[in-house]
């Protein structure tokens, strides 16, 4: 017998203090059962880049803030070196709650599947229209792909401008977690073509507002 879990319970009327209380008690899915809390977005209310990324990771779920772990070290660096503020935009992740199996007293991250990626999309959406960022960059294949569909490659589309409604310019760049995971002769370049693709974001809202 299966067991049907309840949508993802998301204010009719959302404003960023509303979604932050209701995501505690999402059970839209089974990752809460192991997660510490639920993580959702934070940043300016009226921020122009909104920066979307894959899942809270150990210390996040720990703290209860998106990006604060050793990924989000790297996410301040790139958008320090690119020029955008951390203050001005709005960070989130598409899902909620951390998903991890036990190694020892390490918790190792795991991808969330498909459809508890579904189950928590419901937010992230709710999340898009109280903010309404003119825009939306996508850390990493499984926001981009939730996002955008699965025919996203960050290889070849990464920098480049989407077709998408979710805001003026949508784009893709590398999870700052994948510039963790490389080589150390390859971080260096990593790093290097994640601040390129920040650059362009810059750029463009340099552009539009001088238009």
């Amino acid at each position: 017998m299966s067991f049907e879990y309840p949508p993802a319970p998301v204010p009719v009327r959302a404003t960023q203090a509303k979604l932050s209380e209701a995501v505690t008690g999402c059970r839209a899915c089974d990752l809460w059962e192991g997660a510490t809390q639920a993580v959702i977005g934070e940043g300016a209310k009226d921020a122009e880049v909104m920066l979307v990324g894959e899942q809270p990771g150990d210390r996040e779920d720990i703290e209860g803030h998106p990006f604060v772990g050793p990924a989000g070290r790297v996410l301040d660096q790139g958008l320090e070196r690119a020029g955008i503020p951390r203050d001005d935009a709005y960070i989130t992740n598409v899902v909620k709650h951390f998903r991890f199996r036990a190694r020892g007293k390490r918790r190792i991250h795991q991808k969330p599947d498909r459809w508890q990626i579904n189950a928590c999309l419901p937010w992230l959406h709710a999340e898009l229209e109280v903010v309404r960022p003119l825009v939306l960059v996508c850390l990493g294949a499984t926001a981009a792909q939730a996002l955008l569909g699965s025919q996203v490659r960050i290889g070849r589309d990464r920098g480049r401008p989407m077709d998408s409604d979710l805001a003026e310019l949508v784009t893709i760049t590398t999870h700052p977690s994948a510039i963790l995971r490389a080589e150390d002769e390859d971080r260096e370049e990593a790093m290097a073509q994640f601040v390129s693709d920040l650059e362009n974001v810059a750029n463009w809202l340099s552009a539009r507002r001088a238009a």
